[in-house]
């Protein structure tokens, strides 16, 4: 559907404008789709996230530090979401035998299966943009690209 129906305003000062409203809704549409989503499966799209982020670096464990530079939303806290997830039996914390201080984080092989299950689901690819071909996702890449290449 189309922005302007989409929010009712038909007309836009310009196409910067416009394309910039559409671009907020856009991703605040693909988050609540993915909200709904991941409902079903006891997760968060912060806490999905974290668990993408461990799986990537299983067998090794991660820090806070690395999670929160590697999340999609940075804003998230983190700790809290780690936390959550640990409650569930999906990661670990262990004290870190080099620096008492940190703490390694692991995802657990309950972890491991539940994003499995997820994928194999299709949650992931359920949203809109599937619909694109993948000379329009390639395109839509480097634009995306292009608007954070900010000096």
């Amino acid at each position: 559907m189309r922005i302007e129906d989409e929010i009712k305003q038909p007309v836009f000062h310009n196409e910067h404008q416009k394309a910039h409203i559409n671009l907020a809704f856009t991703a605040g549409w693909m988050q609540l789709r993915q909200a709904a989503a991941f409902k079903p499966f006891g997760l968060t799209l912060p806490q999905f996230n974290i668990l993408r982020i461990l799986r990537g670096q299983h067998p090794l464990p991660a820090t806070v530090a690395l999670l929160i530079d590697r999340m999609l939303d940075k804003t998230s806290n983190a700790s809290r979401i780690v936390d959550r997830l640990e409650e569930k039996k999906l990661v670990t914390r262990t004290v870190c035998p080099a620096n008492r201080r940190a703490v390694d984080i692991r995802i657990t092989k309950t972890g491991l299966d539940l994003l499995t299950q997820i994928e194999q689901a299709g949650v992931i690819y359920s949203d809109g943009i599937s619909q694109l071909s993948e000379e329009e996702m390639r395109q839509l890449n480097a634009l995306l690209d292009k608007i954070r290449t900010v000096e």
